[in-house]
């Protein structure tokens, strides 16, 4: 497979018997990513195996997205892929508008100051609720969290992977 592939979920568990799996999402198009007929690849980090796989059903459950594949309805078939990752080929992502991005285009990202402190690289992107939150690991202290808003993200440059930020009072408790 040479096209690009890009993590949209990890699988974390079987559900019922039927073949569904619990998938942890790591994608923020949740509705288009796990759509009936969308194309996703099964991903084995262990070995780099890959699968391609069609959405049959999916529905939001406690935090995850349970989703039947076409093909699979048992849950002996499907048990094997814990652990495995979801991914997606390059040439399925949708063109995004400005002032948007995919998660891998955040993710590893340096965070500065706008006086151009380096506070340190995004990790992950948490979804509590109203906005996205960003994850940036430091060289010293605790992660520090970011509320993705307009106040606080000031400028992205995702082909540089830099991450100018204001720092509201409160944000940077050490």
């Amino acid at each position: 497979m040479s096209e690009k592939l890009y993590t949209v979920g990890k699988i974390v568990n079987t559900h019922g018997i039927r073949g569904e799996l619990k998938i942890v999402p790591q994608t923020d198009f949740l509705e288009e990513r796990f759509a009936k007929g969308s194309k996703l690849v099964f991903f084995n980090p262990e070995n780099g195996d890959t699968l391609p796989v069609i959405v049959e059903s999916s529905r939001d459950h406690k935090n995850m997205i349970i989703v039947r594949f076409q093909g699979y309805n048992n849950i002996n078939e499907v048990e094997k892929y814990k652990g495995w990752l979801l991914k997606v080929e390059e040439q399925y992502l949708s063109e995004l508008g400005n002032d948007e991005f995919y998660y891998h285009e955040i993710i590893g990202c340096r965070v500065f100051t706008e006086e151009g402190e380096e506070l340190g690289t995004i990790s992950e992107i948490l979804s509590p609720g109203a906005n996205d939150v960003w994850v940036v690991e430091r060289s010293a202290g605790k992660p520090l969290l970011l509320p993705y808003i307009d106040e606080v993200v000031l400028k992205v440059d995702a082909e540089q992977k830099r991450v100018t930020v204001h720092l509201m009072e409160g944000l940077l408790d050490l």
